[in-house]
């Protein structure tokens, strides 16, 4: 839909080059549990971010080496090899963030990443942009500015979230303006799920969508477009899932995802 210039900088192998990957609303949050669970596998850690065991084979320590090499552009390494994600969790509804801290990887996340408000925007792109987004941005900005302070070198933002709803496409747009303002020299790529006329169950996702695809196309600089209907097509066409559920959908995604950050991730 519209894809703006990557800016290519010259990296050495040992260069630490970070991303800080946001999820904001309820579908950024799924999207990007199920991200983290692919890259984790894809890196072999545990669900709790430990390093997963190696054998004393040469084969094995040289695969393990490899896929750990350039791990630190997603995770943070912590004590005893124990990789943390570099990520921060937004909604205005506590019960999202309330589930993800309950999950099966709950104890990969940062505490302190959380952020949630007290009432959910009920779809309204407007409260959330303007009204009680305003009185969140500041706590977000303050996380964000904490992980690019941590960081040896920043490569950018991933930011993962759907803009037919109030939270990831009020407050997602804020957050991309505030983002843009403060880090303007970093890249920002957006994983935007899009309404679909055939499946949507919002009155107002089309308002919510054409409010944020102009915060799109002035703030990010890659924006990867997932239409929610061909995310169905693909499971039950491809798939044949004669009954997708939204975490099958969302496993699509992440696997996008994995493939398309898998350049940044392995050498």
């Amino acid at each position: 839909f519209f894809l703006s210039s990557y800016h290519h900088v010259a990296r050495s192998p040992f260069m630490k080059r970070e991303i800080l990957h946001i999820q904001v609303g309820q579908c950024g949050n799924n999207i990007g549990n199920a991200f983290w669970s692919t890259i984790g596998r894809d890196h072999r850690l545990e669900d709790d971010g430990q390093c997963g065991s190696s054998s004393s084979s040469s084969a094995t320590e040289t695969d393990r080496q490899s896929r750990l090499q350039k791990i630190h552009v997603y995770y943070d390494e912590s004590t005893q090899q124990r990789y943390v994600p570099r990520a921060c969790f937004i909604d205005f509804d506590a019960a999202m963030l309330d589930k993800v801290k309950e999950s099966r990887y709950a104890a990969l996340y940062k505490p302190d990443n959380f952020l949630f408000g007290q009432n959910s925007t009920a779809n309204n792109w407007a409260k959330a942009f303007y009204t009680d987004g305003l009185e969140l941005i500041d706590e977000a900005s303050d996380i964000l500015r904490r992980e690019v302070e941590a960081c040896d070198c920043m490569q950018g933002f991933q930011l993962t979230q759907s803009i037919g709803g109030g939270t990831g496409a009020g407050f997602g747009s804020l957050l991309l303006l505030k983002i843009r303002d403060a880090y303007p020299d970093q890249i920002i790529t957006t994983f935007s799920v899009y309404p679909s006329p055939t499946v949507s169950n919002v009155v107002v996702e089309p308002y919510n969508a054409t409010l944020s695809i102009q915060q799109l196309a002035e703030n990010s600089d890659a924006t990867f477009v997932i239409d929610n209907e061909a995310l169905f097509r693909i499971s039950h066409d491809v798939l044949h899932q004669t009954k997708p559920k939204y975490s099958d959908l969302n496993w699509v995604i992440s696997m996008v995802m994995g493939g398309v950050t898998a350049s940044l991730r392995f050498s």
